[in-house]
């Protein structure tokens, strides 16, 4: 994104940080020493934002995977936002999140571009309910511009939610940060008799099949998702800084006074690359924490 496609208020906040000579930043004292001990340095602290409307697909109906019978009963089976259009699962909900949070990084990544930096550190992604406005949210990402104090420099603006201690242990190790990784899935299972039974109060302690397949499919589901997004930026591996899990219930749309439950979770990492050694064709990816 060049400079010139930035809003106006942040054209003009770069502006006076190369002007003023000096830099903000959101690192800690121990931050700032751990990246200055691997040939790094803070230029400013910058931020990407965005608003979108969910409202089409934020509370809509979709298929919850219930076929009913004839005499009562029914099939059951898991839909997630990875299935075809057609079902009518939340396939369109998940690609507007993915991509109003690639606004918000582009433009993260440009006001970087535009100080000089070589990447960001501490990326911090949030989203957040638009006050006054149902169902539009505010996409947000904030971090550190960091700048290389060799004649060397990256192919591209590197982004990475890992802090300076952690940044400076990749590049230690032989390691660098390349881009954010996104993993993201919501599911939708109706509950159905079985289940129902098996969730009342006074029920025998047993495992609740339906509910264990629905939170299984979905996290299987964005660990695919995060994989391929990692792969999208030629990295050998993700270090993985937050799962996160939201579980409701609501009114199913195909059976009257009965209830689907829904299950969205989203995985964050940074994807990192070997630099020590020759480039070779991505391996089986690896996500890990940094401990």
């Amino acid at each position: 994104m060049p400079n010139e496609a930035l809003p106006p208020v942040a054209q003009a906040r770069l502006g006076q940080a190369r002007q003023g000579g000096t830099w903000t930043s959101g690192l800690s004292v121990e931050e700032f020493a751990a990246l200055r001990s691997v040939g790094f340095e803070p230029v400013g602290q910058v931020m990407g934002s965005t608003v979108y409307n969910l409202g089409l697909f934020y509370r809509s109906s979709a298929n919850c995977g219930y076929v009913p019978a004839f005499f009562g009963g029914g099939a059951t089976t898991t839909v997630t936002s990875s299935g075809p259009a057609w079902k009518g699962g939340f396939g369109a909900y998940i690609d507007t999140l993915y991509r109003a949070r690639r606004t918000a990084m582009d433009r993260m990544a440009a006001e970087c571009a535009a100080l000089g930096g070589d990447g960001v550190v501490a990326v911090d992604l949030t989203i957040a309910p638009f006050q006054g406005a149902a169902h539009h949210l505010e996409f947000q990402a904030i971090g550190t511009a960091v700048r290389a104090a060799g004649p060397v420099r990256p192919g591209r603006v590197f982004l990475s939610h890992v802090g300076g201690q952690e940044f400076a242990k990749l590049i230690e190790t032989g390691w660098v940060p390349v881009d954010l990784a996104i993993g993201a899935s919501v599911g939708i299972r109706h509950d159905d008799w079985r289940t129902n039974r098996s969730a009342r109060r006074f029920a025998p302690a047993q495992e609740i099949d339906g509910w264990t397949e629905l939170l299984a499919v979905t996290r299987h589901d964005a660990r695919t998702r995060l994989h391929a997004d990692a792969r999208r930026t030629g990295a050998d591996g993700v270090v993985v800084s937050d799962i996160d899990l939201r579980v409701e219930e609501r009114p199913c749309s195909a059976s009257s006074q009965q209830h689907d439950h829904i299950v969205e979770t989203t995985i964050l990492g940074t994807a990192i690359a070997e630099f020590r050694v020759p480039h070779r064709p991505i391996r089986p990816l690896t996500i890990m924490r940094l401990t």
